[in-house]
């Protein structure tokens, strides 16, 4: 049965996170399509990967028996990630935009499951092909020709090193405005924001259940 690697990065828990919800209606779309498929989730910001350091990243390039213990130890981590991503079938991200950019709890996972080689600097990545969604919630607006468009960090950073250096088959959800309900002065975008919300729900369900449908037209 297919296998969904569920990775959720939001600071916050489901009832006060789109990021989540959203990406929790994907989820359940899925389990509905695949009632006794595998889901691994990893929830970043409740069990949260070490920042890539100098003895994770030596680890990457150096030939295994070349590997001091600390660095197997840490190429241990980014193996177990890599494979992860490599025994999906589908993969589901969470991705709230914090400061412009992705969480940096997200970004300590791409950081690890980067390697040359392998899942990136070759003709063929080892996930190459693999689709990918990705739930990109912003609080604001940042679309093209807006005010903020230049801000945004999120999808074209992730469209560039899931994409284009990773060689996933990646499509973006993009709920916007979540903050309009609850900051004074956003008031009249409130329902430009629920609009948005329930807008990413329908996508990501259905989405969910396309790729349910080529997953089983592929078996």
């Amino acid at each position: 049965m297919p296998t969904l690697l569920h990775i959720d990065s939001s600071l916050f828990p489901q009832e006060g996170s789109v990021s989540r919800a959203v990406a929790a209606s994907f989820r359940t779309a899925w389990e509905e399509q695949h009632p006794e498929g595998t889901v691994v989730h990893r929830d970043l910001a409740a069990d949260p990967l070490p920042h890539l350091d100098q003895t994770a990243a030596a680890a990457g390039f150096a030939a295994p028996d070349d590997r001091t213990p600390e660095q197997a130890a840490a190429y241990a981590l980014r193996d177990r990630l890599a494979r992860e991503l490599e025994e999906a079938d589908a993969v589901l991200i969470g991705a709230p935009m914090y400061n412009y950019t992705i969480p940096s709890t997200l970004k300590a996972w791409v950081d690890h499951v980067i390697l040359q080689g392998r899942t990136a600097g070759t003709d063929k990545p080892s996930g190459a092909g693999t689709p990918t969604v990705v739930v990109a919630s912003r609080g604001g607006g940042y679309g093209p020709g807006t005010p903020r468009e230049s801000f945004e960090f999120v999808q074209n950073y992730l469209g560039k090193v899931l994409g284009e250096v990773m060689g996933l088959d990646v499509e973006f959800v993009v709920p916007e405005l979540t903050l309009a309900p609850v900051t004074p002065g956003m008031e009249s975008l409130v329902d430009q924001a629920e609009v948005s919300r329930a807008r990413a729900h329908e996508a990501a369900e259905t989405h969910a259940k396309n790729l349910a449908a080529r997953l089983a037209a592929a078996a």
